[in-house]
C-alpha cells in the first residue's frame, strides 16, 4: 500500500469518527528571524524590571469595582 493510500485511509477514519482535518500555520522557530525577535522581546522583558513601574499609576487612577 502506497504512502497516499494510508494516508487518504487514515483521514477516512478520522472523519467517521467525527474529525475534521484542520492546517494551521505556525512560526519557524528553527528560522533565524524568529530566534532574533525571540531574544529581542527577552531582552525587553529584562528591561522591564528597570524600568517605572507603570502598573502603579495605572492602578492609583482606576476604579475599583469592589468599592
Amino acid at each position: 500500500m502506497a504512502v497516499r493510500d494510508r494516508v487518504s485511509a487514515h483521514r477516512e477514519r478520522m472523519r467517521d469518527q467525527g474529525f475534521r482535518l484542520v492546517q494551521v500555520w505556525v512560526p519557524d522557530v528553527r528560522g533565524e528571524r524568529f530566534a532574533a525577535e525571540a531574544h529581542r522581546q527577552s531582552e525587553m522583558v529584562a528591561a522591564a524590571d528597570r524600568q517605572s513601574d507603570d502598573q502603579e499609576f495605572i492602578e492609583a487612577v482606576s476604579v475599583s469595582w469592589d468599592e
